[in-house]
């Protein structure tokens, strides 16, 4: 009788322990979901002929997208249903045809390439009619790009930012590896009046927002935050760092341990900028934090190589990235 007792107690705490085992692996499992061509082994290669003005060259601007090669310098949309937009751009100012390209494939392995993005300073010169030099750090984000950029002016009005979206993922997962110069130094230069170095080294910036979007009669659009995960990379790195989870925060999490003050609302001052329903692009208003149980209707996400005001960065810093997912 005992030893019965004794072999269904112990057949019992063995039968328990499992059903643990099961649930706490359950709970601790992560699924990803790739974003599309989040591997960045498709590239469109565009030959763009500059202005015989700026010396003619045919210079080379990536797009991330289904690879092939485009001729001549039509503006770019984006193809093959990439969600993908960059910095890279075909500018028309003055008459002039000029590009910059700061997002670059890279190759990380033989056949396996990811996106380098890169702080650089682009420059446009031609006696007597044109002489700017603007930093440009290399960025790429879901969304895309107007073509072509007329001016260096509110250069959040040359692109939408964000996509249509309704989950709710626990993290944004990518690859990384990260070089920052020595020296300690920003530089600013929009193309117009002088260049200044300022004091401390730039960042490289990730972040992910989803908002619940709407729009009112007028066709204003505006924002409530639904989750947050923003982090700035500020130490180099000798190898790829694999699987890194940036992790999403539903709700108000401005009184947070760990919240930061980049982690904010989007001061109405540099919004970013979208579609309304009558095809017209206008500033997105962020006008609080939602409920941690929203249901958000788009997604934001940028990586970039600086993270200060436009035209400022660290000349040099190259931040590459692969295997960007979203974790559930």
């Amino acid at each position: 009788m005992n030893r019965q007792l004794l072999l269904n107690t112990n057949t019992t705490g063995q039968i328990i322990a499992l059903i643990w085992l099961l649930f706490a692996g359950q709970a601790s499992a992560q699924h990803t979901e790739a974003i599309k061509y989040g591997d960045f082994s498709n590239w469109v290669t565009r030959n763009i002929k500059e202005s015989h003005i700026i010396g003619g060259k045919t210079k080379q601007v990536y797009e991330i997208a289904p690879s092939r090669v485009i001729d001549g310098d039509e503006p770019y949309v984006n193809e093959g249903g990439s969600p993908w937009a960059t910095s890279n751009v075909m500018a028309k100012v003055c008459g002039i045809t000029k590009t910059s390209n700061a997002v670059f494939p890279e190759e990380r392995s033989a056949g396996n390439r990811c996106a380098k993005l890169t702080t650089r300073l682009e420059s446009c010169k031609a006696i007597g009619i044109i002489n700017i030099d603007v930093v440009v750090a290399g960025t790429m984000f879901l969304g895309r790009m107007f073509e072509p950029i007329k001016s260096t002016s509110d250069p959040y009005s040359k692109m939408e930012m964000g996509v249509p979206f309704t989950k709710r993922p626990k993290a944004l997962v990518y690859d990384y590896r990260l070089h920052i110069p020595a020296g300690g130094t920003r530089l600013y230069s929009s193309g117009f009046g002088s260049k200044k170095t300022l004091p401390g080294s730039d960042k490289a910036e990730v972040f992910i927002y989803l908002q619940r979007r709407w729009e009112d009669a007028d066709g204003n659009l505006y924002a409530k935050r639904v989750g947050t995960g923003r982090e700035l990379l500020s130490t180099n790195t000798s190898t790829w760092v694999n699987g890194h989870n940036l992790s999403v925060n539903y709700g108000d999490i401005s009184h947070e341990s760990y919240f930061k003050t980049y982690m904010g609302l989007i001061p109405e001052e540099k919004s970013y900028c979208a579609r309304n329903s009558k095809g017209k692009i206008v500033p997105v208003h962020e006008v609080g934090w939602d409920s941690p149980d929203a249901t958000p209707t788009h997604i934001l996400v940028m990586f970039s190589a600086g993270s200060g005001e436009p035209y400022v960065g660290t000349v040099g810093t190259e931040f590459l990235i692969d295997n960007v997912a979203l974790a559930y």
